[in-house]
């Protein structure tokens, strides 16, 4: 039969071979179709001929071609066809479907649908077919039936996309499906349909299965969808990371088996590369990425970004068109982040509202963890965003030349978090990527190097903790680090200290890198700059420090500790410290040379040689010989010669010019210190052991030399230095500055010998000497009036608890307990368990103590000077109270007690002691009700803008008095309203950017507004608060300056932020239904009780002007009514800003009534004394007036122009 068909089909006309296959029984066909197949023999030849005798032209060739399909579709399912079979009888089938009419198309699909739900597919090969039949089906013009209706053939397509995509689909077929639709002409709500299911099929594949879903996905989103594929991706794989690192135990990840982190973090990074390779072919995908997580910046970042997004980002950074503004993007988002970082630890209100999130500082640096897992093409931005951070916010040059530099003390501003964060990226970057190693350390190189005129302490701060972590790997990096030392003597001798302090460890492994150094150093030892010449010998100090001797002290272990990494360094320390010790002594040979230059030269080793000392007790002798021989050349050894030292030799004349050759005060200093470290530590461990005599030798020679010069200055007159009362100080002659030069020397030397003779009743002779130069050589402007001991001592104690806090932070505790004098040794171990809270408590009690003390004396008798330290310091030890502790809140209660119950006028102490309660109440409680009280004090003491009103005095708190109330409090009250608005705007913020994000359904939505309600209701308690705060200082007749300033710009921001919230509800009031009663009420509140207020303020600030005017031109001289006028212009600039805020604010309030169908502006009423009109009294008496017609003709055209907008206001009502 087959033989048959075949040979009738080879003949021209189709005609007998339609007869034929009309002849055949219903199965006959099928089951010959079917086991030519399965034998592998001629299937297509046989398919060829069966199609062209079923033209779909006539309704039995179109059946029997149906019957064929549906044949064939189930061969090729049921896996007994060999695979060049299957896709022969595929390709013909495809070939074949644009002939078959629409219903039998809608049939085909509808069989396919069927299968794909019932999950009845065997292997899916069939599926291949699908999008041939639906892109025919899209092509047929004519009204098909489905269903109970009639549709077009693009219909017919819609609908049948939409069922198979509501349905269920097999996992196994889930990719297969989606890449189906990649040969569909889809519609972009078709587009959607697909990429909604693919996404929801995420959950529940396993993992390896998601990389060619996503890249099949990525393939689809060039049709469109873009952003939704984007956003599926990146909250899928955002959500498992945050499961993964709650489950630290490696459990179930959402629904997907458990993996271990290692196979999550491969399946990311292949991921995040199919993204990549699809914006590097559809840049449009890449806009829509960075617009996407752009939006994020607007509300809170956190929600948008997590490690992968981060990740992701990162390796985008590679398309150099998108390079820029992501990395731009990420910087900001680091920034912001640390700013509401910084907002929410200052603020108890904020960290009640807002619950604690992951930072994107931690998510970065979770990433360069990640980056471990083959993630190459990750790190590439993590060091260019890393450099970016540190170069944006490391430290910065001010006007005076001085550096803000990147201390503790400051490490809670936003920019030194983010340059930290920067030097973080990275340090942890160096350490697991060994191929970014050499860009790393040659970019943090040429930055020290080529910077040198700008602050580059954050650089070798980097720089040492590389070197620190692995010198050893470093040494394959040398020739890097020796091209730096190239350019030592061209830079600043601070960074060539830490330059060469960081790369200690190096030198200590590196033979020839220390060549190098020493090469460069001795160079530049002989260079013509002095810089260069101090930069050699701050190098060689640093080396003899650090490459200890054989035999050196194990106490003076103060040189730079190594890593873990480094332990192999140490492994022949005694052969290295024999050989340290010729290393030594060269560099000891070197440095005696610069005794021998100029005095700076010198003075840089004299401080720096006891150091040396201290840390490589071994030299002492090399060290001590050389201070020695230094000092006899200046030494008289005469006995009976007096003055025992020649002054004369220590200063150099040039020609006209005289200068300091020897500073022969720091050469004794240098000895005398070096002699007592060397009594005190090396000789008590000689006891018993015999030393050569030659060693000890120098210590007695110098003994000597020092106990001669003492008793021979004690007999020295001022006349044997040529000093007396009569002799020339000025600096104008030759003459002088050589005795300038001599004064100085003899009371330099006269400093040491005091120190040395401190146990010896000589030195009170040394000291009446000391005081006798004659007092033009000292400085004028000097002296400062005597300080009481408690004075001091405060001083001192209140500077020891600052660096403790700043610099020691880990040691709180220990140095808290060893303050603790009632601690016996016994007690020790139960101590152990007494918190830093406790023991700061303990520690306040003693100076509140002293501060009640002070304040329980008269006004006259209150040292002012010892009360501002006390609240000073325990300002400071408040700082290490914990906020929720019983002792916390014991303070806040004292404070205020203080506050409430003493009255002193000292305005400093004022500010202090206020400052102080500010700083604990926003660590415990929103402050508003404070700001509320103090400024009803305010007004009361200062009075009413009306005069004929008597205001009530309410005395909440004593400290606020007609001498504090202004500036000293209202500034400072300013100063916390403008703190307590800006957390409520970024609240506002934060609303409104989680309202701009969601795209839920109108139900989903008002749902989703349902959390934010807390939030709201505290946001509008905060603004009525604030707004009877408000209401008390705009009624205050607060003095011309800075008060009036700074209230008219807080009154503008307080507007402002209203119009913020009201905008806010503009977004939300449709689909929460309304605004709520208590926003109504505090629409209320601002049209009753401030803006009234307002323009009745403004109009008190402009008389005040006016009246200034009058007077001033005809009574003050013609500087202060300049200097009057300049007040007058600073404090009237605020108030066309005040006017439009307001003006906004009620624009806005109409735009909510309209739609929230609630009149909120019955509560609004224009101000008259904004209203243009001709007031005939005032017409009158400025006419009279003579002589000053240009003053009032300046007056009524300002008076014009600032009533000229609200005519048009009035209109508008």
């Amino acid at each position: 039969m087959d033989q048959k068909i075949l040979s009738l089909a080879a003949e021209k006309t189709a005609d007998k071979l339609q007869e034929f296959l009309q002849t055949l029984r219903e199965g006959d066909l099928t089951n010959l179709l079917q086991n030519q197949a399965v034998k592998g023999k001629v299937a297509g030849a046989l398919l060829r001929a069966i199609f062209k005798g079923s033209p779909c032209s006539e309704e039995a060739g179109t059946l029997r071609r149906r019957k064929i399909y549906t044949c064939c579709i189930q061969l090729v399912e049921s896996g007994d066809l060999q695979k060049e079979i299957a896709s022969e009888i595929i390709g013909l089938l495809m070939l074949e479907a644009h002939h078959f009419p629409g219903p039998l198309l809608v049939e085909l699909a509808n069989e396919f649908i069927s299968a794909v739900r019932e999950g009845s597919l065997v292997n899916g090969k069939s599926l291949e077919l699908l999008p041939i039949i639906l892109t025919a089906l899209a092509t047929k013009k004519e009204n098909l039936a489905y269903g109970k209706g009639v549709l077009s053939g693009e219909e017919c397509k819609k609908q049948l996309i939409n069922t198979l995509c509501s349905g269920r689909w097999d996992q196994q077929y889930v990719i297969q499906l989606t890449s189906m639709f990649k040969d569909v002409p889809l519609t972009a709500e078709e587009v959607e349909f697909v990429v909604e299911k693919a996404l929801s099929m995420f959950s529940k594949m396993n993992l390896q299965e998601i990389p060619p879903l996503v890249y099949q996905l990525l393939v689809l989103s060039s049709k469109g969808s873009r952003k939704s594929v984007l956003e599926g991706i990146i909250a899928f794989f955002s959500a498992l990371d945050k499961q993964h690192n709650e489950e630290q135990s490696g459990d179930e990840l959402l629904d997907v088996v458990t993996v271990p982190s290692g196979e999550l973090r491969h399946v990311e990074g292949t991921i995040i590369l199919h993204i990549v390779f699809a914006i590097k072919l559809d840049y449009e995908l890449g806009r829509e990425l960075v617009k996407h997580l752009k939006v994020g910046q607007q509300g809170d970042s956190n929600n948008n970004l997590s490690p992968f997004s981060i990740a992701l980002l990162l390796s985008v950074t590679r398309i150099q068109r998108f390079q820029d503004q992501v990395l731009d993007l990420l910087k900001t988002s680091v920034v912001k982040s640390f700013k509401d970082l910084q907002l929410l630890q200052g603020s108890k209100f904020l960290q009640n509202l807002v619950p604690h999130r992951s930072y994107v500082s931690t998510m970065i640096l979770e990433v360069v963890k990640n980056s471990v897992h083959s993630w190459d093409h990750v790190t590439q931005g993590l060091v260019e965003l890393g450099f970016i951070l540190m170069d944006s916010y490391g430290p910065k040059k001010v006007l005076d030349g001085k550096t803000i530099e990147t201390s503790p003390s400051l490490s809670r501003m936003p920019n030194q978090h983010a340059c930290k964060l920067g030097a973080n990226i990275l340090l942890e970057t160096f350490k697991i990527h060994e191929m970014i190693r050499q860009e790393i350390l040659e970019q943090v190189l040429n930055r020290v190097v080529t910077r040198a005129s700008s602050p580059i302490s954050h650089f070798l701060d980097l720089l040492s903790n590389i070197v620190m972590y692995a010198p050893l790997v470093l040494q394959s990096c040398s020739s890097k680090v020796t091209e730096a030392f190239d350019y030592l003597s061209f830079l600043p001798l601070q960074t060539v200290q830490r330059l060469l302090k960081a790369v200690q460890p190096l030198l200590k492994v590196s033979m020839s890198m220390r060549d190098c150094l020493i090469l460069v150093l001795r160079k530049a030892m002989f260079a013509n700059q002095l810089d260069a010449r101090k930069s050699a010998v701050a190098g060689f100090l640093l080396l003899l420090k650090n490459f200890k001797v054989l035999g050196s002290l194990s106490s003076s272990q103060c040189s730079q500790s190594l890593s873990v990494s480094q332990v192999h360094v140490d492994v022949h320390s005694h052969y290295n410290s024999v050989a340290n010790e010729t290393f030594c002594l060269e560099i000891m040979d070197s440095l005696r040379r610069c005794l021998s230059q100029q005095a700076d030269v010198r003075l840089m080793l004299y401080e720096g040689f006891y150091d040396v000392l201290r840390r490589n007790s071994q030299l002492a002798n090399s060290v001590m010989q050389t201070l020695l021989s230094q000092l006899k050349q200046f030494y008289e050894p005469k006995p009976d010669l007096l003055p025992p030292l020649k002054l004369e030799a220590c200063i150099l004349t040039q020609g006209d010019k005289i200068s300091l050759q020897e500073p022969l005060d720091y050469l004794l200093c240098c000895i005398q210190h070096c002699l007592a470290w060397y009594k005190n530590t090396v000789i008590p461990l000689q006891q018993g052991e015999e030393e050569e005599e030659e060693e000890e030798a120098f210590y007695e020679d110098l003994d000597d030399i020092l106990e001669s010069i003492t008793n021979r200055m004690i007999k020295s007159e001022l006349e044997d230095f040529e000093l007396d009362k009569s002799a020339d100080f000025s600096q104008s002659t030759s003459i002088g500055i050589k005795n300038n030069i001599c004064a100085f020397l003899v009371m330099g030397v006269c400093e040491v010998l005091i120190e040395y003779n401190f146990s010896i009743s000589s030195f009170r002779v040394l000291l009446w000497r000391y005081t006798s130069i004659p007092t033009s050589v000292e400085e004028s402007g000097k002296k400062e009036k005597g300080k009481s001991i408690s004075l001091l001592c405060l001083e001192g104690l209140q500077k020891i608890f600052s660096a403790v806090q700043q610099f020691y932070q880990p040691k709180i505790q220990q140095f808290l307990r060893a303050l603790d004098v009632t601690d016996k040794e016994g007690e020790e171990r139960e101590d152990a368990d007494v918190s830093v809270t406790q023991r700061t408590a303990f520690q306040i009690r003693q100076f509140q103590r002293s501060l009640l003390n002070l304040l329980s004396s008269q006004e006259e008798d209150f040292n002012s000077k010892e009360a501002l330290l006390l609240v000073t310091v325990l300002t400071s030890l408040s700082k290490l109270l914990e906020p929720s502790s019983p002792q916390f809140v014991q303070m806040l209660s004292w404070t205020s007690k203080i506050c409430k119950e003493n009255s002193r006028e000292d305005a400093l102490f004022c500010k202090s002691l206020m400052n102080l309660l500010f700083s604990l109440h926003v660590s415990y409680k929103s402050p508003v009700i404070l700001l509320r009280d103090l400024s009803q004090d305010i007004h009361g003491h200062l009075g009413d803008i009306d005069q004929d009103v008597e205001v009530e005095k309410t005395n909440h708190f004593a400290i606020v008095n007609l001498r504090t109330a202004a500036p000293t409090v209202c500034l400072l009250v300013l100063s916390q309203a403008e703190k307590v608005l800006e957390e409520v705007d970024w609240l506002i913020t934060k609303l409104k950017g989680q309202v701009s994000q969601e795209t839920l359904s109108e139900e989903a939505s008002s749902q989703a507004t349902l959390p934010n309600q807390p939030v709201e209701k505290a946001i509008i308690m905060q603004l009525g608060t604030l707004l009877t705060f408000f209401h008390e200082l705009v009624q205050t007749a607060l003095p011309s300056g800075s008060c009036v300033d700074t209230l008219l710009k807080d009154l503008c921001k307080m507007y402002t932020t209203l119009t913020a919230l009201v905008r806010y509800y503009l977004q939300v009031c449709q689909s929460s239904g309304g605004i709520p009663k208590n926003m109504e009420k505090l629409v209320k509140l601002s049209g009753s009780h401030l803006t009234p207020l307002c323009y009745s303020f403004i109009s008190y600030v402009q008389n005040k002007s006016k009246s200034l005017n009058y007077t001033g031109e005809k009574k003050e001289k013609p500087a202060a009514v300049a200097t009057a006028m300049a007040r007058v212009l600073r404090e009237t600039k605020p108030i066309p800003n005040l006017i439009f805020a307001i003006e906004q604010y009620e624009k806005f309030l109409i735009h909510l009534s309209k739609k929230s169908k609630v009149n909120l502006m019955q509560h609004m009423k224009l101000s008259t004394s904004r209203d243009f009109k001709i007031k005939g009294n005032i017409l009158d008496m400025v006419l009279r007036e003579d002589g000053e017609d240009e003053n009032e003709e300046g007056t009524a055209s300002e008076h014009g122009g600032q009533n000229k907008e609200p005519a048009k206001k009035k209109r508008k009502k």
